[in-house]
């Protein structure tokens, strides 16, 4: 059997469907999956393990027998620690078969077998009786279904199921209760990755500003929650308005509801500004007494000697529909409203209680604007980026006449009408349509630039209106773009309109090169990092499944990551590996490098990271990864609007002085041309 799986080609900008082995799926899915990053989640694993051996002796102390449930096993972790905590018998519930799999053989592995069923299904497809999958039914709950959202991966009709179906009333749950926190605050930061802010161009006839369409302006945006490491975000990057007040919370030892509600609370802003953005995270509660507390709470709000590194729990922030002016001491109200699944917020004045109930919106908000769908929140961060915009506006400058004819090919890009303000004569446009006409007409552009439909390789020369492009502009940037290499979709769109260009055609950016560097990352070699031993279980099968994964390709691949919230320091200098000449067409044979590169630094090198940098003009570099290595430490400062390739080592080669160093890292890059795609190896 072969499964079909949608790719990105990078030397079309297309999805395309391609035939896989029929494991393709779940070497993927474990391969990228977040299990080894919970095994190290230290705190996680003790608080949990303390919460279970409290609920066993709770129930145990009643004189009954102890027998658990424990949907989503993954490992078989949490029912592991249940058996050696005493408990009669367990049922471990994992839907994912290569999991059940692993599950199986880590219990026996461990010896509780005859303690420990493992049920491949999905909990609402379990059965209890006699002739069930379960004998009885179970006075212990244990789960671990949250995400960074708390009710993203089905939490709520999980555990509303289980309570009709498949546990005792009054049982024991671990956790007890989440609960979820909010903080208002203002951050121009956050708020530029939700809407796009007026653009200045300093023209030769005075100064420009391109706006927004006003369904834009007005727009909600989309509904999906934006979780980061919000402990990466300086302080200087946000005010905060309000004090940390508890939007709502769920006692999972009752029966619970997963029907669409909302919750409102009342908050008397601490400070006066613009309130655009809602920070929230939530904490569980192991125990009934609240005495075992495993928290999300951001820097500023707990100590940091309580602090754990985690990446499958991190903190959500939710966009207002419009930021609203909030004044010190005068009470507003914050309504959370949810569906199964998700959750979204308003902000309301304080007026009469009836009059704001009536106000109470359930229904998830829905981007009608269309540019919440074709731009994601990075790249909202891109397009309001000035300091990017001026460099594009100065090479604009350097290549633009009035005689040019413009072609810009790139998703979703300002680039056209920077170049019309610049004084290019005739424009064209590929992107998406409905949008950007919109946008033109809202800059009164509507009969300056015209856009095209077709894609490079089926442009006719009615399509140009029999003229030959001068100048051919691209950011580049792609929506299907994975890896930072992706975007060299550019290169192949120029190969294809070679023969509507002039012969002195100007390309901008003319050229790009990729970057790599070796380094050390402080916390995200855990998720790629093997764990043994967890609580005094070994989970190695666990381990030699994810290698297994991350084999099953010959070579390994890079994984995008966005740098700025995992912090690393270069072990090495960075160093350019290949160069891509956009003024020529792409060559039909691979383009090939291998080298080695010195280590300088002392520490682990756990992997390399690589970048692309574009150079748009003479010394006009454009930078999508490293911006700089801020001091003698190698501490790295990564661009924050791009994701850039990690490449993490099997082995780890720790060097505590420099002359324990291997003197250099080998490496082998390969970018076919054929595929668009880089295939790389590193020798320690």
């Amino acid at each position: 059997m072969k499964t079909f799986c949608g790719r990105a080609n990078p030397t079309t900008g297309a999805m395309e469907w391609l035939e896989e082995d029929e494991n393709y799926d779940y070497h993927q899915e474990i391969a990228r999956s977040r299990y080894a990053d919970m095994l190290h989640d230290k705190d996680r694993n003790v608080k949990y393990y303390q919460g279970i051996r409290a609920a066993v002796s709770r129930v145990k102390e009643r004189g009954e027998k102890a027998i658990v449930l424990d949907i989503g096993t993954g490992t078989g972790l949490l029912s592991m620690m249940a058996a050696s905590a005493g408990a009669d018998f367990c049922y471990a519930i994992e839907v994912f078969k290569p999991m059940a799999n692993a599950a199986v053989k880590i219990v026996e592995k461990n010896g509780f077998s005859d303690k420990i069923k493992v049920i491949n299904k999905h909990s609402t497809e379990v059965t209890v009786g006699p002739d069930g999958d379960m004998q009885c039914r179970a006075n212990i709950l244990v789960t671990e279904l949250f995400d960074t959202e708390l009710i993203g991966e089905g939490a709520l009709p999980t555990y509303e199921h289980a309570h009709k179906y498949l546990v005792q009333e009054g049982c024991e749950a671990v956790p007890h209760r989440a609960t979820v926190y909010v903080q208002l605050v203002e951050s121009k930061r956050m708020w530029s990755w939700n809407k796009l802010f007026p653009v200045h161009v300093e023209a030769e006839d005075g100064e420009k500003i391109i706006v927004s369409p006003s369904e834009m302006e007005n727009c909600p945006g989309v509904p999906s929650v934006c979780d980061i490491q919000l402990n990466q975000m300086p302080s200087s990057d946000f005010t905060i308005l309000s004090d940390v007040v508890t939007m709502f919370s769920v006692d999972f030892s009752k029966p619970v509801r997963s029907a669409s509600t909302y919750y409102r609370v009342q908050l008397e802003p601490v400070k006066s500004g613009k309130a655009q953005i809602v920070l929230s995270w939530w904490d569980i509660d192991m125990d009934p007494s609240g005495m075992i507390n495993c928290t999300m709470a951001p820097y500023w709000v707990k100590s940091t000697s309580a602090f754990q590194w985690r990446d499958h729990w991190m903190q959500c922030v939710y966009f207002l529909p419009n930021e609203e002016p909030v004044l010190q001491g005068e009470k507003v109200y914050l309504t959370a409203c949810r569906d199964e699944y998700s959750v979204w917020y308003k902000l309301q004045k304080a007026r009469g209680e009836e009059e704001n109930k009536a106000d109470v919106c359930v229904e998830s908000p829905v981007c009608r604007c269309q540019a919440h769908l074709l731009w994601n929140r990075p790249r909202f961060g891109e397009l309001n980026d000035q300091n990017r915009t001026r460099q594009y506006i100065e090479s604009l400058m350097k290549v633009l006449k009035t005689d040019s004819v413009c072609l810009c090919i790139s998703d979703g890009s300002l680039l056209p009408v920077l170049a019309h303000y610049l004084g290019a004569k005739q424009l064209l446009i590929k992107t998406v349509a409905f949008f950007f006409f919109k946008f033109f007409k809202a800059n009164h552009l509507e009969d300056k630039i015209k856009i095209i439909e077709a894609r490079p390789e089926l442009l006719t020369s009615s399509h140009l209106e029999d003229k030959k492009i001068s100048v051919l502009v691209g950011e580049p940037f792609f929506t299907t773009s994975l890896l930072p290499w992706h975007n060299l979709y550019f290169w192949y769109a120029r190969t294809a309109v070679t023969s509507h260009l002039t012969s002195n055609v100007t390309v901008l950016p003319q050229s790009a090169s990729l970057h790599m560097m070796i380094v050390e990352f402080q916390d995200l070699w855990r998720i790629r990092s093997p764990c043994g031993i967890c609580e005094g279980f070994d989970v190695q099968t666990m381990d030699d499944m994810i290698k297994n994964s991350l084999n099953f390709r010959e070579s390994k691949e890079a994984e995008p990551h966005p740098l700025w919230e995992y912090p690393c320091k270069s072990l090495s200098d960075p160093r350019e590996v290949l160069t891509f000449d956009f003024r020529k067409t792409v060559p039909q044979h691979c383009l090939s490098t291998e080298g080695s590169v010195n280590l300088s630094r002392k520490g682990k090198s756990h992997g390399a990271v690589l970048w692309m940098e574009y150079h748009l003009a003479a010394d006009i570099p454009i930078s999508t990864g490293l911006i700089q290595i801020s001091n003698e430490k190698g501490n790295c400062e990564w661009n924050p609007h791009c994701k850039q390739a990690v490449y993490f080592f099997s082995s780890v080669i720790e060097s505590e002085t420099l002359s324990d160093l291997p003197s250099a890292v080998t490496y082998a890059i390969n970018f076919n041309t054929k595929t668009g795609e880089i295939a790389m190896d590193f020798q320690l």
